[in-house]
Formats: C-alpha cells, structure tokens, sequence
C-alpha cells in the first residue's frame, strides 16, 4: 500500500473534516514517534498502545481546536503526554514517595551514555516505579516544572522534587549497572 504524503496544511483540513484517509495518514506520519513518547510514560509496549490510541482518538476530536500558533507535532506531542498523565490518573496506582532525607544516597561513577542504546535506556525507565517515572519524564524530558508536575498529578512539590531525585538515583545505579553488563559482553 502506497502512502500519499500530505503538507502539515492537507492533513489538518483532512482531520478536520473527517477524512478518514487523511486521519489514517497522519497516524501512519505520527505513530511511531508518539509511540516513542508513550513508552517513556508506560509499563510496556501494551500499555504505551493504549496511550497512542487513547490519544489519537482526543486529536481527532481536537483538531478544531488547534490554531497553528506553534509547532503541529508539538501540539500532538503535548496531547500524548496529557493522555499518558490522565492514564496515569485514571490507573492510579501507589506512588512510593520518599523523604527529601531518603534521597541524598548518590551512587557514585561516571555514566558514559554512549555505551547505551535506546533501548536499554528505555528498559531502565519503564522499570522505574510509576510515580518515578512521570515525574522524571514530566520534569527531565518534558520540561515541566515541579508546580505544573505537583498540580497535574495531585502531590506536593515537595513530593515531585523527592520523586525526581530517587528516580535519579535508582536511574544511575541502573545505567552502571548496565554498562557493566556491556562492558563485559563487549571485553570477553
């Protein structure tokens, strides 16, 4: 099946009235990178799908409301991580919150991230404990501060800020780990 490529321009007045080839050609342009940030915010690759598809549907209900005033893959981007946190809301699962005291335990050694691929960077994540891992990728990867975090998932700054550093923590001893695993499989 041949795809059609579509300016930014045909594919939002295609969404916008309905064109169901046009709404399937933008999931085609989209998935795998909305995929991508879904994962960041899922336990697995199931969970992730459910996201992507979860927010593909709010952007075709949406797509009126998008006023071209920043980037349209931007704008997708923001709609899939909203879709992930209210996931996260509707799923809410415990989140382990630890003391600010809990957290000044810093593993020591340098990472070098060049040794690591993608994918196990992304194992790593996805194996941290939920709160954990929205609050990292809220703050580190998406830029958020620790009010918009506390406000948009119900706990105090406080609480974002010890989450952040503990999943810092536990994310650096993992990654050592990792490279240790990688160095020996690369040395022997």
């Amino acid at each position: 099946m041949k795809l059609t490529q579509y300016t930014t321009e045909e594919l939002l007045n295609g969404c916008r009235a309905g064109n169901r080839r046009v709404q399937e050609a933008l999931y085609r342009q989209m998935s795998a990178k909305m995929l991508a940030v879904c994962m960041r915010y899922a336990r697995d690759a199931m969970e992730a799908e459910d996201i992507l598809q979860n927010g593909f549907i709010k952007i075709f209900q949406k797509i009126g409301e998008y006023r071209s005033d920043g980037a349209f893959e931007g704008w997708i981007r923001r709609i899939m991580v909203n879709t992930a946190i209210e996931h996260y809301r509707k799923n809410k699962r415990s989140m382990h919150i630890v003391s600010i005291e809990e957290t000044t335990e810093q593993p020591s050694g340098n990472i070098n991230l060049n040794n690591l691929g993608m994918q196990d960077l992304m194992k790593v994540i996805q194996k941290l404990a939920d709160g954990y891992r929205m609050v990292f990728n809220m703050y580190a990867i998406e830029g958020y501060s620790h009010k918009e975090i506390s406000e948009s998932l119900g706990i105090s700054e406080g609480a974002s800020k010890s989450q952040l550093s503990r999943a810092r923590s536990i994310l650096k001893q993992e990654i050592i780990k990792l490279e240790g695993i990688n160095y020996a499989t690369y040395a022997g």
